[in-house]
Formats: C-alpha cells, sequence, structure tokens
C-alpha cells in the first residue's frame, strides 16, 4: 500500500496529520456528511451557526447535550492509537477539525482543534471558560454572570481564532509528511492545509473512503479506513 513512499515516510522528521470526522466515526460518532451523517437527520444550519443559537438555544444545547453524551462514551480506535503510536518514531503533530477530544484520550501529544472542543464552554457576555465533561441539567445553562453559555466550537460561518490558524500554518510549512484521514477537505479553511504542507515539498497522503476534491493533489491517496490504514502506515516504521 505504501511501498512507492515508505522511505521517504521512514526518514520523516515532522509528519502533520489532518484529520475530520471520518476518523471517529469507528468511534461511534457520526459524521457530518457521510451516509448516516448528521445533515442526513437534522439541519445543521438551525443547529450549528450563531443564529440558530440565538434565535433558539434552548435547541441548540438539547442537541450539543446529546452530541457531548455521545463522545463522553467513545473509545479512541486503532486509528487514533497508531498516530499516537507514531510518536515513537518522528514527530507528529494533529490540526483535527473534530470536537471531540479523542486525540488527546488516545494519548497525542500535539494536537491543534481547529474547531474547537465539545468540553469547552464560555459566555455569550462576560469572559469566562471553563470545562465541563458531564451532561448538563437545565439547558439552556447559565453561567455565574446569569448570562447564556455556548459550546466553545467554531459554528459555520464563525472565523477560527488566528492565533490558532497561524500556528497551524506553521505546522502545514514544516512538515515531511502531511496525512489526511477522515476529511472530505470541504470545509475552509483546513482545505487549504495540504497547499501549505506542498510548499514545503512534503508528501501528501489522503486516507478517505472515497475520493476527495484534493484527491488529484494527493502523491498517495488510499481507499480505506483510517482504524485500518492508518495501523498499516505505523507499519512501515517498525520494518
Amino acid at each position: 500500500m505504501f511501498e512507492s513512499i515508505s522511505k521517504r515516510l521512514r526518514e520523516s522528521r515532522k509528519i502533520v496529520f489532518v484529520t475530520g470526522a471520518g476518523i471517529s466515526q469507528e468511534s461511534g460518532i457520526p459524521t457530518f456528511r457521510g451516509k448516516d451523517g448528521l445533515w442526513r437527520s437534522n439541519d445543521v444550519m438551525k443547529l450549528a451557526t450563531i443564529d440558530a443559537f440565538n434565535d433558539n438555544p434552548k435547541l441548540v444545547w438539547e442537541w450539543y447535550n446529546e452530541r457531548r453524551k455521545n463522545v463522553f462514551s467513545a473509545e479512541p480506535n486503532l486509528g487514533h492509537k497508531a498516530i499516537t503510536e507514531l510518536e515513537k518514531y518522528s514527530k507528529v503533530v494533529v490540526l483535527t477539525q473534530n470536537i471531540d477530544g479523542l486525540h488527546q484520550k488516545a494519548g497525542s501529544s500535539q494536537v491543534l482543534e481547529l474547531h474547537g472542543s465539545i468540553v469547552k464552554i464560555k459566555c455569550t457576555v462576560c469572559n469566562y471558560k471553563g470545562e465541563t465533561f458531564t451532561e448538563f441539567l437545565d439547558i439552556p445553562p447559565l453561567c455565574a454572570c446569569g448570562n447564556i453559555l455556548r459550546p466553545e466550537v467554531v459554528w459555520f460561518g464563525e472565523g477560527l481564532p488566528q492565533d490558532l490558524w497561524q500556528e497551524a500554518i506553521v505546522h502545514a510549512n514544516s512538515c515531511d509528511v502531511m496525512v489526511i484521514a477522515g476529511t472530505s477537505l470541504v470545509v475552509s479553511p483546513a482545505n487549504t492545509l495540504p497547499i501549505y504542507a506542498k510548499q514545503n515539498n512534503a508528501i501528501l497522503v489522503e486516507i478517505n473512503p472515497d475520493e476527495t476534491i484534493m484527491t488529484s493533489n494527493m502523491d498517495l491517496s488510499i481507499r480505506s479506513t483510517s482504524a485500518i490504514a492508518l495501523p498499516e502506515l505505523v507499519s512501515i516504521f517498525k520494518q
């Protein structure tokens, strides 16, 4: 599977992973755009935008409470664990669009959560930020100041924190290998990260059951799931 580029992979000093919902699907967390994705059963524009939250914070929080319950019961799969194991052989940085925290739960030491985290919350008015690992009993939850809390995630139409995004670009610009796993690469600006990596002559490896809009730009495209393909990637370093 990886024969054509295995030597360069073994010699890599830094591997950057760009991950999306597909890598967590086998942990029981549904994707947005897949066959059984969240867009199939929900109008995400009514649930994952600031306008939706302002219009009906109770509805949005009920949906996120269900997602939180799903995330809290999920465990990292072989794909997450393979990325962690690669830290034995090379510097590894994970740039993830996921908000589920499974990379950290698997033991990855350097993870940038581009779209935020489902366990993090912040006040819509004051500067309060915090973390909570349980479901909320009162919906919508309120801050100590009396105003509504919101999930500290990046909703559709919101920009990424600029300091976080600039850090992601630095990692993309300095890697030898970029592995794009479980993402359709349709969400901006995360879908520009492979372009930054290519400017550094990095190898681009795509792992996805389906073609993406950037498949033609890849050095290697693997039609498989992350849980199957990523452990094979690790096996190259053991040779």
